[in-house]
């Protein structure tokens, strides 16, 4: 059970592989506008909780999208790899590449809806950078 701390000044270490697989690297560095962000994050919290909500619903939502178009991918993938003969006979890759692409459609359309509300809510967070600035 033993811990070793290290610090350094060093803005980027970069260590061996074999020592950065073993170990955490915790970047302390404290820039202003990251404390900005972190103060404007509170005060909106504060004062209106329902855009702090929804700006972490559209981060998990994005999340969610990348997982789902990286599945896809990976199963469209998968199915490319193992198919057998000719490609256009496999009835199961067309429908794989049929949902694939309805699905990816259907994706970018709410990112679209995404980066509006973005906006909106960056544009309402603008109201409170005054209280965010030191």
């Amino acid at each position: 059970n033993f811990q070793l701390y290290i610090q350094t000044k060093l803005s980027n270490p970069h260590y061996k592989p074999e020592i950065a697989a073993q170990t955490t690297l915790i970047n302390f560095m404290i820039t202003l506008d990251g404390l900005e962000e972190q103060l404007l994050g509170l005060v909106v919290n504060k004062e209106r909780p329902d855009l702090e909500e929804q700006k972490s619903e559209l981060i998990e939502q994005q999340n969610g999208f990348k997982l789902k178009l990286k599945g896809l991918e990976d199963e469209l993938l998968y199915r490319l790899s193992t198919s057998q003969g000719d490609i256009l006979e496999d009835i199961e890759l067309i429908e794989g590449l049929e949902r694939a692409k309805i699905t990816a459609n259907e994706i970018q359309e709410k990112q679209k809806i995404a980066k509006e509300t973005e906006v909106t809510i960056a544009t309402a967070r603008k109201e409170y950078i005054p209280v965010a600035v030191r």
